[in-house]
């Protein structure tokens, strides 16, 4: 089956995941983190990617990041695929490919899901049972979005700014939304969403960007028997594989 071209919309963010090739660990120390924070920061800098949120875990990262024109998420990632793969290689003698051939990304919802897909970034660590709060974590934007903790690499998008008018309730307006996990229902949309790369929002939502867009943003309706067994399959796929590392 073709793959469906990737979205872009002026303005709109996007939901990105790239996983290491087989699940391999792809950062192996703290070290192997900073440099790669440093290589992103410098290639979203350079190719106008605003990043919003993001999680590193061992084996691979989620972003959520506005792009300013259709190439700034390749290019950043193109870079980020040449610059670390080839230090890595370097750093620990192994040869041959580090990612995936395709990270995946999904336009998102900005008003109904934007702070809600951060979250569900920020959460990445708590949900593999890694940490038990999230500041825990070191390798993620929560600490800069939630703590107001410098990170060179955090462009807060206007959804989180217009949380407060001051940067002390706007950090509090945002922990409180870490009061309860992300449910069920939004687990299930942004990973279908993700995974599919469909928009992520309701129907209206979809239908807009199909026109803006011209490719389809959302499944065909399923029968009853396939939505079942596609929801029962969405149930059961784990959020991390089971080899996650603590660095």
């Amino acid at each position: 089956m073709a793959r469906l071209p990737r979205f872009f919309l002026p303005g709109y963010p996007l939901h990105v995941i790239q996983r290491g090739n087989n699940r391999a660990v792809t950062f192996r120390s703290s070290e192997d983190c900073i440099h790669y924070l440093q290589l992103l920061g410098a290639a979203a800098a350079r190719n106008g990617l605003e990043i919003h949120g993001y999680t590193l875990m061992s084996n691979h990262v989620h972003l959520v990041a506005t792009p300013r024109d259709p190439e700034g998420l390749p290019h950043t990632m193109q870079a980020l695929g040449r610059s670390y793969v080839l230090w890595f290689n370097r750093k620990y003698g192994r040869t041959g490919t580090l990612w995936e051939g395709r990270y995946r990304a999904t336009i998102v919802d900005t008003d109904r899901y934007l702070l809600t897909c951060q979250k569900y970034v920020e959460e990445n660590s708590l949900r593999a049972g890694m940490v038990e709060d999230p500041a825990a974590y070191r390798w993620s934007s929560f600490r800069a979005n939630a703590l107001g903790e410098d990170d060179p690499i955090v462009v807060p998008h206007h959804v989180y700014t217009s949380l407060a008018r001051d940067s002390v309730s706007r950090q509090a307006a945002y922990r409180g939304l870490f009061t309860q996990p992300v449910s069920m229902q939004e687990l299930r949309a942004i990973r279908n969403a993700t995974n599919h790369a469909w928009a992520l929002g309701d129907s209206a939502f979809q239908r807009r960007i199909e026109d803006e867009t011209g490719r389809r943003a959302a499944p065909l309706a399923p029968g009853p028997r396939c939505r079942r067994r596609v929801d029962a399959e969405l149930l059961r796929q784990p959020e991390l594989p089971t080899d996650e590392i603590r660095l």
